[in-house]
């Protein structure tokens, strides 16, 4: 393994033609690392990936591995593991070939490759399926055997791109643990693509929103789950409930914000002024079924659809005003029922408003863009 301290990328870009796929990154990965690029399709997660790969060249900016510049070098030069999302495994192969034949291609001693692909098959568990096919095993065991390929040359990285997509809702998660797992009893420094925020927020120590090729907030997962930097990275992390507003008052870090008839009191995220236009963010497990008493961020509406989700109830739920929540809850609920709403104004945050295109729900306020 080819030690470092940290790994930089300093501008770096990537255009196809006149489009921008990637616009100045800049990112400082420490040793020991797990980093998560997250965004939507299309947002430039990959095409950073692929540049840190060595797969793409750069248009612009540069990749350094402490004092050393890597982003000249091609890829089985920078020292690299990578797990593709379609395990790219050699499907004449057994298990143990596949995970052996990178330590082969660089002409390790017999020994040497066999000590290390059987540390390697341990990891990951599979010293039942050594002498299997690809076709023989599972969609996981597939992804642990391109794993064990990926860490068994032990790299001084491990790029992953969207790995567990094409697995089912359990392996998924069980592939999560194993990943972290892995992650914590090697050492590794990781990069992990994903657009999923949920296994982004368990897996990484750090998350890197991208939006259209740039970066919107890079923080620890507390911080983009609690404190989205603006309302781009709150809707993709989770605020469904978001909402058009215009500021009737600010007082350092709270606002008081008018939203389809209703008057809300909000954390500000940034600056705004009297009269701006704004966005307010609630995830839906911050709107809180209360009784008749409460009076803070209080809204009366009618519960239109319930979802069964086991402890807790999923609803949508329309104010008297026409406003569209959505909620989550423990209480039992059902559509038609009238009910009293309420949000901690500590967790109900305004952003101001731009002129991007916004959420297509926001369409089911009344004024809303449509």
């Amino acid at each position: 393994m080819s030690a470092f301290t940290q790994l930089r990328l300093d501008g770096v870009s990537r255009r196809f033609g006149g489009q921008a796929a990637l616009s100045e990154l800049d990112l400082t990965i420490e040793a020991g690392e797990f980093i998560a690029l997250l965004g939507p399709s299309g947002c430039g997660k990959s095409t950073a990936l692929n540049c840190l790969a060595g797969l793409l060249p750069l248009t612009e900016g540069s990749i350094w591995q402490d004092e050393r510049r890597i982003d000249t070098l091609p890829p089985e030069r920078r020292g690299f593991g990578m797990v593709f999302q379609s395990y790219a495994l050699f499907p004449h192969m057994t298990v143990r070939a596949n995970i052996a034949f990178g330590l082969r291609m660089r002409r390790l001693p017999k020994e040497e490759t066999r000590r290390r692909t059987a540390e390697a098959v341990r990891l990951v568990r599979l010293e039942d399926h050594v002498d299997k096919l690809p076709g023989q095993l599972s969609g996981g065991q597939q992804q642990r055997v391109a794993i064990a390929r990926a860490v068994v040359f032990e790299p001084s990285l491990v790029l992953m791109d969207e790995p567990l997509s094409n697995l089912d809702a359990k392996l998924r998660l069980e592939m999560r643990t194993e990943i972290r797992r892995l992650h914590q009893s090697l050492g590794l420094t990781t990069v992990y693509v994903t657009h999923d925020q949920e296994e982004a927020l368990s897996l990484a120590d750090r998350l890197v929103v991208l939006r259209e090729g740039r970066v919107q907030q890079i923080g620890s997962p507390r911080e983009l789950h609690t404190r989205p930097a603006n309302w781009h990275v709150a809707d993709f992390m989770g605020y469904r409930n978001l909402w058009r507003g215009r500021v009737e008052q600010s007082e350092g870090a709270r606002a008081t914000v008018e939203a389809s008839g209703l008057r809300l009191l909000g954390e500000v995220v940034g600056g705004l002024q009297t009269g701006a236009d704004v966005m307010v963010a609630v995830r839906p497990e911050d709107i809180r079924v209360d009784g008749p008493g409460e009076t803070r961020n209080a809204m009366s509406a009618t519960v239109e659809v319930v979802e069964y989700q086991g402890r807790e109830l999923a609803a949508e739920a329309r104010t008297d005003t026409g406003l569209l929540l959505h909620l989550r809850t423990e209480q039992r609920i059902a559509p038609g029922d009238q009910v009293k709403l309420a949000v901690d104004p500590q967790r109900l945050l305004v952003y101001q408003a731009d002129a991007q295109t916004q959420p297509k729900r926001l369409a089911d306020a009344p004024g809303a863009t449509r």
